[in-house]
């Protein structure tokens, strides 16, 4: 298991448009990945439970990856975290 804890920069946080950006990127691997923020816990293949999470600009994600590929899909989600997730 692998995990990152990131601050979400981009103007609108984890919504609409950078989510899916997130979860089309977490679909690209096989290894299980969940996202945290605050109390709230979700499946990061899921669009519904990451906007469900409320994370806006400025607020802290923990990223948690399992599986066989955990390491790589963890670097690519934390760079397009850091990128802005295409904002």
């Amino acid at each position: 298991m692998k995990t990152i804890e990131l601050v979400v920069c981009n103007p609108t946080g984890l919504h609409a448009r950078p989510a899916k950006v997130f979860v089309n990127l977490a679909k690209q691997y096989q290894c299980d990945i969940w996202v945290e923020h605050g109390t709230k816990r979700a499946k990061a293949k899921s669009m519904l439970s990451v906007l469900t999470l409320g994370v806006t600009t400025g607020g802290t994600i923990r990223i948690e990856t399992e599986g066989e590929d955990e390491e790589a899909a963890l670097e690519a989600l934390a760079e397009a975290v850091r990128s802005g997730l295409g904002e």
